[in-house]
């Protein structure tokens, strides 16, 4: 049985499996990398203010000649611009060139004040983030409910969250978000978040799906063995399991080649995602993106796979 192709958000709205992830993706490259993705059989792109590369993003969906109501666009709310949601949606719309957003998260459940340091990345004199140790994240998220209602967005959720903060939202919020983006794969299942989320009706998102750079996911035996068996590559098998898992994929890349094989999904039998969810619990268990906000973010259960 094949793979799902897409998946139906808590609103109703069916969501590609599989997006370009568009992180780290260098300003001239990205927008090649855009327009050749949604030509070649990509409909979800995944932007963030924060990547500094949206204008770009926004001229590769230009480029493409895809109609825009046939492409599904997330972006993401800056940690600086939590006091003003609208503000911070605005600048994404101006620079991607659309009055509407698919999609819209949290990027992170910290408030970053903006200072003479940087607006965007803040520090404080003594050279820690400028971070407000004392905002509610239930009052950004009501602001987010705002924009939903506005038309703006379609949907609304969150990135980087754990079960502690959503449990925290769950007590104030009137719209339940649709997604929760995340750092995902085998050496980092998270179980237990994804439990939390179904019951939720959340949809779990999986960024770094192969492990980010210097991860050791690709030549893991385990892996290897499996993409042998099913006669893929391993980064097939790790963009796979997500899917096979009933989650969306965000991998990214500049190359045309990756691209398209990046695109491509196989099943993956019961034994074989058996063997992938239980990696972590082998004492394999690592955590790739872990940015110096200065507090812990309550994602205890990566390390107790």
């Amino acid at each position: 049985m094949s793979p799902s192709t897409h998946f139906t958000l808590n609103t109703g709205a069916r969501i590609p499996a599989v997006g370009l992830g568009t992180w780290r993706s260098e300003p001239g490259q990205v927008r090649e990398a855009v327009s050749f993705a949604l030509k070649n059989g990509y409909t979800h792109i995944d932007a963030a203010l924060i990547y500094g590369n949206e204008h770009e993003v926004g001229q590769g969906i230009k480029d493409s000649g895809v109609p825009r109501e046939n492409i599904f666009i997330t972006s993401k709310l800056w940690n600086t611009h939590q006091a003003n949601v609208a503000e911070g949606l605005q600048k994404t719309l101006e620079a991607l060139g659309t009055d509407y957003l698919d999609l819209y998260l949290i990027h992170w459940p910290v408030r970053l004040v903006a200072n003479e340091s940087s607006a965007l990345l803040p520090v404080n004199p003594d050279g820690t983030r400028a971070v407000d140790r004392s905002w509610d994240q239930n009052e950004t998220w009501r602001q987010m409910e705002e924009v939903y209602k506005s038309g703006k967005v379609k949907a609304i959720g969150v990135a980087n969250w754990s079960i502690p903060y959503l449990e925290e939202l769950k007590k104030k919020w009137t719209v339940v978000p649709a997604v929760n983006q995340v750092e995902l794969h085998p050496f980092l299942p998270q179980h237990a978040l994804k439990g939390w989320c179904d019951k939720q009706g959340i949809l779990l998102e999986a960024y770094s799906p192969l492990g980010s750079e210097g991860a050791p996911l690709m030549s893991d035996s385990a892996i290897q063995e499996i993409a042998k068996k099913n006669d893929v590559s391993p980064a097939t098998v790790l963009i796979s399991y997500h899917v096979n898992r009933g989650v969306v994929v965000l991998p990214k890349s500049i190359k045309e080649s990756r691209i398209v094989s990046n695109g491509q999904i196989v099943p993956l039998s019961q034994e074989d995602m058996d063997t992938l969810n239980g990696l972590a619990a082998q004492g394999k268990a690592k955590r790739i993106n872990t940015p110096l906000f200065g507090w812990d973010l309550g994602f205890d259960d990566w390390y107790k796979q």
